[in-house]
């Protein structure tokens, strides 16, 4: 997979540039700032259920940012996530090792590259366990009722519509629970119009610097 070097963004974290695709993993408006504001704060934070453990499946792992910051939550938060992150493609291992998302947050530097150190399900904390999908979202077919919340962090429908499709968010649909929720940061019309045949209650919401609104997804439920 062609991903060039990191790239600096008007918060300071880094992200990478994927060549094939032409697009950044994050926005260049500030990639910590995105994933918190789209997938922490409007998908972890606004789940209302008092689960004992949260079940997390992200569609698109990447760099590992939203997991790195999923994690943080769970352990200041002392609420027990399990994580699963769907990747193909995962980037260069060292590429990974130098984004600075460890710095900026106060964690271990090695945390990024660990999860593509295996596919077996792995501790990285009392409160935060983790599990690598090493396949294409397509071949992916998850048990029903299985998570709480998705991440839908594929790159954009532009440049890969095949994860966009109404049988993949019905896919997503039943493996959540009824009240689950899923976050994504693209509000195009397509996406709007495939979530909601798959059966989704769909918002929009204001967006972080640079993106005026994304999506949360609802499974109607409890």
């Amino acid at each position: 997979m062609k991903v060039s070097k990191p790239v600096i963004t008007q918060d300071g974290s880094l992200t990478l540039f994927h060549e094939q695709t032409g697009e950044h993993y994050h926005s260049t408006f500030g990639a910590i700032q995105e994933s918190e504001h789209i997938f922490i704060n409007a998908g972890l934070q606004a789940l209302t259920n008092p689960l004992q453990t949260i079940n997390i499946l992200e569609i698109g792992l990447g760099t590992g940012l939203n997991a790195l910051l999923t994690m943080r939550w769970a352990g200041r938060q002392h609420r027990a996530v399990h994580y699963s992150g769907v990747e193909a493609f995962p980037p260069d291992l060292e590429l990974l090792e130098t984004l600075n998302y460890p710095e900026i947050l106060e964690m271990e530097q090695s945390l990024l590259s660990r999860f593509y150190s295996s596919r077996a399900t792995q501790r990285f904390s009392d409160y935060f366990q983790f599990q690598w999908i090493h396949q294409p979202f397509e071949d992916f077919f998850p048990e029903p009722h299985q998570y709480h919340l998705v991440y839908f962090d594929a790159f954009s429908p532009d440049s890969q519509p095949e994860m966009w499709t109404q049988q993949g968010f019905h896919k997503l649909f039943h493996a959540l629970v009824p009240g689950g929720l899923l976050t994504t940061y693209s509000c195009k019309g397509t996406v709007k119009r495939a979530l909601k045949a798959a059966g989704f209650v769909i918002e929009k919401l204001p967006g972080p610097p640079g993106k005026r609104e994304f999506l949360r997804a609802r499974v109607p439920g409890r």
